[in-house]
């Protein structure tokens, strides 16, 4: 089995030992180092090269601001917030400047860890509660003409899942994916699913 291994940085030292302490109680987790500001997550990244990194939005020299540096200094790591923030912009900008998914802090150990293998096996995470609110704003500010079912399709598809992983988390039969893949892409003017989700990011 090969170990993931994962640095944290928060500046709250409670909290950080925490998310530590209960990520280093999982077989194939290993915490390689913690910090607590934009400068200590550049220095984690280009020292230990983790595979997820742990950000936090608010600390000093901001999260979201240190994003950049990290990939630049280690750009196989996956910047995985973990935030208090349940601001939609904040959300838009991480995933702009390349953060691999978003959590809000109150996720369990268990939705932690599904977060960090997803993000690790290539696909975006974020958490329901924050994928919610994006399909409410969309719905609010009418940015789009995409139906309920549909925006629910390509918030999914904006994570990296599959048309199959989709319909399983719909419970959805995978046609029916298809026929609403076909119905957002001409929606949003793209090509392919990869151009409708980097579109679809930007509306939000």
């Amino acid at each position: 089995m090969t170990a993931i291994t994962i640095a944290i940085v928060d500046d709250h030292p409670l909290f950080r030992e925490g998310v530590s302490r209960t990520l280093s109680e999982i077989d194939d987790f290993v915490v390689v180092g913690e910090g607590a500001s934009a400068d200590d997550a550049a220095t984690l990244a280009a020292s230990h090269g983790p595979d997820v990194l742990l950000l936090d939005v608010f600390m000093p020299g901001g999260g979201i601001d240190a994003i950049s540096e990290i990939l630049a200094r280690s750009p196989q790591t996956k910047v995985l917030m973990l935030t208090a923030s349940e601001e939609v912009e904040s959300l838009v900008t991480a995933l702009k400047r390349g953060a691999a998914g978003y959590l809000v802090k109150g996720i369990g150990s268990c939705g932690l860890a599904e977060a960090v293998r997803t993000v690790v096996g290539g696909s975006w995470f974020v958490s329901p509660s924050m994928r919610a609110k994006m399909v409410e704003k969309s719905l609010f500010v009418g940015r789009t003409s995409l139906t309920p079912r549909e925006l629910e399709v390509i918030e999914l598809v904006a994570e990296g899942l599959s048309n199959k992983h989709i319909g399983r988390r719909l419970n959805l039969q995978e046609k029916t994916i298809k026929h609403h893949m076909t119905e957002i892409l001409s929606k949003l003017g793209a090509s392919n699913r990869t151009e409708a989700a980097i579109k679809w990011r930007q509306r939000a």
